[in-house]
């Protein structure tokens, strides 16, 4: 929440984390802090078009987002190219929060390109990135002229009793441009039209407003984002778009809660497959995009006549599959709107910094029977898990671990939630693949930048959202309760 209060606010919090990091079995082999994580290489952690993404049409900006702040006078026509078959493509680039956008001179011609980020492009502590990203896309693809739109909020709208130190946020059905998200076209007002004082920010397909002093107890908010904001092809919003919430008594623990945007409509959501041995037993929406319905192995899959869903024995009616290919009620356009906010939300998550050195790198990646506090939790490498796990809090507290490597959970461990803390609230950002072993009781909401992986009689209380493929064996998913 807002820069100076909430650090006040927090002060007392933050030292009963540390202290409950130290005494609880959260020990930190990085005694170096902060400091050290400066000189940590930056890296380009995700692009719009995506690598070898096909049919992008010509009349977009292309961005590159990056794993900390960068220096933006190392953010250059020179650090950041795009060539095509024909060589260099004109262009200028500038920078905002994470993102550099790159503007071609003129709309982009037919076929290959390569955008090329240099290890020129340096953080705000002079390190530079370790090599070239180098990634390639095809154009050819109709001109993008859709209006972009607001399609999930935080909090939701005519939410109540709403924590008066969390940040407010939209995520859009698209990406936007950097340039247009500001403190215009982003407002918060109280019900009286007074103007609450904020940073705003974007990241992935999400804007945050971030009041500069904690909200009141049990005022009504409006917050606007304006018509003025336009996605990367210079498509503006249709309307303004307005919501409205009343703020309650509590003050909330930890990082604001990552923004699922329509991803939250699925239990379980890939890119190229998901794949059960029967029988699994899913509560909620499984989805796949932009791979197609054979992608759903396992599922003894049954059509509905209109061939909008399909339905099986494993998904708990009334929930459905979903695929690329199939029309109608989850259209393959809502499905790609899902993706996106997912690939968003990992990005998002992938962005948070670390609550503090007590929070880096605990127990160098081996978390043997621990109970971690609220906080954002970061490892550099693997991660692995190889008792019962306990994540302790109250129902609005949030926990964001984020594992530069694979996760892996023991078979037969627990994760256990004390004190109210929900799965909900808890996101696991990762890197490489992730492994639950067979028996193990998972909670909380799985961003997989690879695989996930079930074993055999595991169960989750959560989601798995993989940007690769989910393998289920004899799996029970249970989406949680909003």
């Amino acid at each position: 929440m807002g820069i100076f209060k909430k650090y006040t606010n927090r002060m007392v919090w933050l030292s009963m984390s540390v202290f409950a990091a130290l005494f609880m079995g959260c020990s930190s082999s990085d005694s170096s802090g902060a400091t050290a994580a400066s000189a940590v290489a930056p890296t380009v952690i995700s692009t719009v078009p995506d690598n070898n993404a096909t049919a992008v049409p010509d009349n977009r900006k292309i961005t590159a987002t990056f794993s900390t702040a960068m220096d933006a006078a190392t953010l250059t026509a020179s650090t950041f190219t795009l060539a095509d078959d024909d060589g260099a493509v004109t262009g200028s680039v500038a920078y905002y929060g994470k993102i550099a956008v790159f503007t071609p001179d003129t709309n982009l011609t037919a076929g290959l390109h390569t955008a090329t980020i240099t290890t020129g492009a340096k953080n705000l502590a002079g390190t530079a990135l370790a090599a070239n990203y180098v990634w390639t896309f095809t154009v050819g693809g109709a001109q993008d002229t859709t209006a972009p739109d607001v399609n999930a909020t935080t909090p939701l709208n005519l939410a109540t009793g709403v924590a008066i130190n969390r940040n407010i946020t939209a995520t859009f059905n698209e990406h936007m441009d950097p340039a247009d998200i500001n403190t215009t076209t982003f407002t918060l007002t109280t019900a009286a039209g007074a103007q609450v004082a904020g940073v705003v920010s974007y990241i992935g397909t999400t804007a945050t407003f971030n009041p500069t002093v904690d909200l009141n107890i049990s005022e009504d908010y409006n917050a606007t984002i304006t018509n003025s904001v336009k996605d990367l092809a210079g498509n503006a919003m249709l309307v303004n778009y307005v919501w409205t919430f009343q703020t309650g008594t509590v003050v909330a623990a930890g990082p604001d809660p990552v923004n699922l945007g329509t991803a939250i409509n699925y239990a379980i959501l890939a890119q190229t497959g998901v794949s059960t041995v029967p029988n699994s037993v899913v509560t909620g929406n499984v989805g796949v995009s932009p791979a197609a319905r054979g992608a759903l192995t396992g599922w003894d899959l049954t059509y509905d006549v209109t061939d909008t869903y399909a339905t099986s024995t494993q998904v708990v009616a009334p929930f459905k599959l979903y695929a690329s290919d199939l029309v109608g009620g989850t259209t393959s356009a809502d499905l790609s709107t899902a993706v996106l906010n997912m690939q968003a939300a990992y990005t998002d998550a992938a962005g948070r910094t670390a609550t503090s050195a007590a929070t880096t790198n605990v127990g160098s990646g081996t978390l043997t029977s621990l109970t971690l506090a609220p906080g954002v939790y970061e490892w550099g490498s693997a991660v692995t898990i190889p008792t019962d796990l306990t994540f302790t809090g109250t129902a609005t507290d949030v926990w964001i671990l984020k594992v530069a490597g694979t996760l892996n959970m023991a078979a037969n461990q627990e994760v256990i939630l004390g004190g109210g803390a929900l799965a909900k609230n808890i996101f696991w950002q990762v890197s490489g693949a992730v492994t639950i072993g067979a028996g193990t009781e998972f909670k909380g909401i799985v961003l997989g930048q690879t695989a996930i992986t079930m074993g055999n009689l595991s169960t989750i209380e959560g989601r798995l959202l993989a940007q690769t493929a989910v393998t289920l064996d004899q799996t029970t998913v249970t989406q949680p309760a909003p």
